[in-house]
């Protein structure tokens, strides 16, 4: 039916234009039933408005005929709406009454109702057009009205049907209540929106459960078209920010009582969801009747129920929800609603409208044809007609203050959509007022009864109303953007109840663009009073408890991703925040505590000489250089008796040395490394027990060369003597100073920290920098130890006076299994761990050297000093 409705308007439009360009042409005859709520005043220019006031469901009459008391059913009357109509008079008036906008020239008005019905639309925004004393379809007959522009709807919906007609005049439209669809974008630059753009609500919705940390929220949305697409923006938003929808409850708009069936079933939806105790938070998009709607049914689920049904629910209301009463409703609370927050479009307060509210009385008209049934229903009485009596307790007196009512039925604040009206109504004004200002239309002509603008078209305003920025009375600047929408964002109003079946609504917030063009939420939330179930503490609003610190989600298989288990974090990991995705690492300086909730600065470490270990070491390291030394000073003291002399005294003297620095090179590697230390501790190990594994092997090769020597014809008596000896070993040792001269070169060893092998300490050790030549240094003092074994090894049976090979054997054997068992051991402990093998290597390797090669002779210099004599030494040879 809409549609063939629809196809006859276009029929009418498109009929030719010159069938009355004359004024004194007479025109068919005025259609006799006008419509009953219109409100006009005379002026130079016209500015339009199309208003939702009443919601008639009337039958279905011929297009021609217009709707009359008689066809309508009971009214329904959305009181509150009355102060749209109000702000577009008293945004008039103020205009007029300042010479400095529009001087000379006068703006008139003419306000019709829609009645929320889209073939009542459709005909209002043609009696704009057309309609003075009659009603001709694109015809101009008569004096014309001058329209510059039209103020109006409120619901999406409407505003497309008004724009469906508009566009083809290019009038300008200026919606006040609803926002712009990208069709109307892009299709009629005609159109204009009061109110920003709507992807900031969006924005605002998810932010603000992100801030209150809302995951399970539950969403109730009517049934059209803006609802669907309303889900369709939001949905993949929530999966985008962590948030899930407990439930979708689509509401119808509409529901006939003859559907009783339908009403019930509908009810005991909504029940079911508002006892969903998990989804605290529900958000509810919608038009003005949504809250009626609920609140019926809150009122029949308590009728049957026979008791007070309280649901603790924190509701956000999108902006183009109202707190509205229909009829019934009026002695109705909005208890339900306590604490709810809901996003209104932004208004300032005007001290003027306020006072202008509460002198209504004294500027009322018989033109205004709202006003009627708007007092009637606000205030329950009854203005009879001429002949008809009424009691007295129900009869008007016109003494009724606004101030009185309950704010369901008429709020005596600016909302935000009669703010939005006041406002286009300036937006034209000052179109208006820059057009009469620029230099193309700068020159006033009179014509006829008026001085203004006579060949200005509507059209020619939109490039001035699209630039157009002014301050409005409230200080605040007013203009658009790129894609006619008003620039600026939403408040954020918290609901507060009163036991009248009042309310008042409290601004706790804002969501708006940032200079920097990012969308950035403010809260007050000290301001917000919550539902009284909540008893003043924020509420939860989470498909379960959220996991506490020390514990990370895990997945519920066959559910949505916001219903979790929580499983505690594995060992080495924390979660330091309640309902975190994952467990993660402490810093390298740090470790988890106990409860897996935090991270504890790790102890510096290493091995010191204060600590048992490190004393422990230490005093070996002097005790054994103590025990060489002694050594040492007994050789020396004897060095001119026949078992030192028989030894090689210089080879025994290098071999002493070298042990003794040694064993005191162990003390390279206690306490905290320095750069220097780092550099001289393998190197200096490395070298110096180079030399003495050198002197070790040069006595086994002389041992061995000495007794060839001694066989008759043998040519090997030459090499015998100590330069051969000084030559193995300054060979030996210099090879080893050459690898470690490359490896101070190309990556030497250096001091470091090392955090991952103890988890509770951060060790610092000198890290050797190439692992390469670190094993290569050990290598070739394995190279030698292995030939000196082997040497040793052949040589331990030649009969010789006092025959070493046997001692240096089993020497080279405590080394070689020392440091071969070193590697396995370093490589398989972490921190200073390490550092202590190597020092217990050391230790080992070179007491080893000392004990099997020197304590015999010590022994026998000692302790049997008899035997340290020629004759024994003879003896032994025989």
């Amino acid at each position: 039916m809409v549609w063939l409705l629809m196809l006859l308007l276009l029929l009418l439009l498109l009929l030719p234009h010159t069938m009355c360009e004359v004024r004194t042409m007479k025109c068919p005859a005025a259609d006799p039933i006008l419509v009953p709520h219109e409100w006009g005043q005379a002026g130079d220019l016209f500015i339009g408005g199309i208003v939702t006031q009443n919601i008639y469901i009337f039958n279905d009459i011929p297009f021609k005929e217009h709707p009359s008391q008689e066809l309508f059913d009971i009214p329904h009357v959305n009181t509150k709406f009355y102060q749209n109509i109000l702000a577009l008079v008293f945004a008039i008036k103020e205009i007029n009454d300042n010479p400095k906008i529009l001087s000379n020239v006068t703006l008139g008005f003419h306000i019709y109702d829609s009645y929320f019905n889209a073939r009542m639309t459709y005909r209002t925004t043609l009696d704009l057009l057309f309609k003075w004393q009659r009603f001709v379809p694109n015809y101009k007959c008569d004096t014309q009205k001058n329209l510059m522009a039209v103020i109006g709807g409120l619901t999406s919906d409407t505003s497309i049907h008004m724009a469906d007609v508009l566009s083809l005049y290019r009038i300008p439209q200026l919606t006040y209540g609803s926002f712009a669809s990208k069709e109307s974008q892009s299709m009629q630059k005609s159109f204009y929106t009061m109110v920003p753009n709507e992807d900031l609500q969006y924005v605002g919705i998810i932010r603000l459960l992100q801030y209150f940390r809302w995951k399970w929220v539950g969403l109730f949305v009517a049934k059209y078209d803006s609802g669907e697409q309303f889900l369709k923006i939001l949905e993949p938003l929530f999966s985008q920010n962590g948030i899930c929808s407990a439930f979708t409850k689509r509401t119808s708009i509409q529901i006939h009582m003859e559907d009783v069936e339908e009403i019930f079933g509908e009810i005991e939806g909504i029940y079911e969801c508002l006892t969903d105790e998990k989804a605290s938070t529900l958000i509810m998009y919608g038009d003005d009747g949504a809250v009626a709607w609920l609140r019926m049914a809150i009122f029949i689920i308590d009728s049957r129920n026979q008791k007070d049904t309280s649901f603790g629910k924190v509701w956000i209301m999108t902006a183009q929800v109202d707190f509205v009463s229909f009829g019934f409703q009026r002695n109705m609370d909005f208890q339900l609603f306590q604490g709810g927050l809901s996003f209104r479009i932004h208004s300032e307060e005007l001290l003027e409208f306020s006072q202008f509210l509460q002198n209504i009385q004294t500027h009322r008209t018989k033109a205004d044809g709202f006003w009627k049934d708007f007092w009637e229903q606000a205030f329950d009485c009854l203005y009879p007609d001429p002949g008809i009596l009424v009691k007295d307790d129900g009869k008007c007196t016109g003494e009724e203050r606004l101030e009185s009512l309950p704010a369901g039925v008429f709020e005596m604040h600016m909302t935000g959509q009669s703010y939005s009206i006041y406002n286009a109504a300036y937006a034209v004004a000052h179109a208006l007022h820059d057009i009469s200002s620029s230099r193309s239309l700068h020159r006033a002509v009179t014509i006829g009864y008026s001085v203004g603008f006579p060949s200005l078209q509507p059209w020619q305003i939109n490039s001035f109303l699209h630039g157009i920025s002014f301050n409005n009375s409230a200080g605040e600047t007013v203009s658009f953007n790129d894609n006619r929408e008003m620039r600026g964002g939403f408040d954020i109003m918290n609901l507060v109840t009163f036991p009248n079946t009042s309310f008042k609504r409290v601004k706790v917030g804002r969501v708006d663009l940032s200079d920097r063009g990012d969308k950035e939420l403010i809260i007050n939330e000290d301001k917000i009073l919550w539902h009284q179930s909540f008893n003043q503490v924020l509420p939860f609003s989470l498909c379960n408890e959220p996991c506490q610190s020390g514990h990370q989600k895990k997945r519920k298989e066959g559910e949505k991703f916001c219903c979790y288990d929580c499983a505690p974090c594995p060992e080495g990991k924390i979660s330091n925040q309640i309902d975190m995705d994952a467990c993660f690492n402490c810093p390298e300086d740090q470790y988890p505590n106990k409860k897996r909730n935090g991270c504890i600065p790790k102890v510096i470490h290493f091995l010191s000489y204060e600590e048992p270990l490190g004393i422990t070491l230490a005093s070996l390291s002097v005790l054994c250089s103590l025990i060489t030394a002694l050594v040492l000073a007994i050789f020396i003291q004897h060095k001119d008796t026949p078992i030192v002399i028989a030894n090689n005294r210089d080879l025994t003297y290098t071999l002493l040395v070298s042990l003794l620095l040694c064993f005191l090179s162990s003390l390279l590697f206690l306490g905290k490394p320095g750069k220097v230390t780092c550099l001289l501790q393998q190197t200096a190990f490395g070298i110096i027990f180079s030399v003495a594994v050198s002197c070790v092997l040069a006595k086994t090769i002389i041992v061995s060369l000495a007794f060839i020597a001694t066989k008759p014809g043998s040519k090997m008596k030459k090499w015998v003597g100590k330069r051969l000896a000084h030559s193995i070993v300054l060979s030996g040792s210099l090879i080893q100073v050459g690898i470690c001269t490359m490896w101070l070169t190309m990556s030497p060893p250096f001091p470091d920290l090392d955090m991952n092998s103890v988890a509770e300490e951060t060790i610092v050790l000198c890290n050797v920098g190439s692992v390469t030549m670190f094993y290569c240094v050990l290598g070739y003092m394995g190279l030698l130890a292995l030939t000196s074994f082997i040497v040793a090894f052949l040589a331990r049976k030649l009969p010789d006076s006092f025959n070493e090979a046997q001692f240096i054997t089993f020497s080279m054997l405590a080394f070689c299994s020392v440091w071969i068992s070193f590697v396995p051991t370093y490589l398989s402990t972490r921190g200073k761990n390490m550092v202590a093998v190597e020092i217990f290597s050391i230790l080992a390797s070179s007491a080893g050297l000392l004990c099997c090669i020197f304590s015999p002779k010590c022994y026998i210099i000692v302790l049997r000093p008899e035997l340290n004599s020629r004759d024994q030494i003879v003896r032994k040879k025989h």
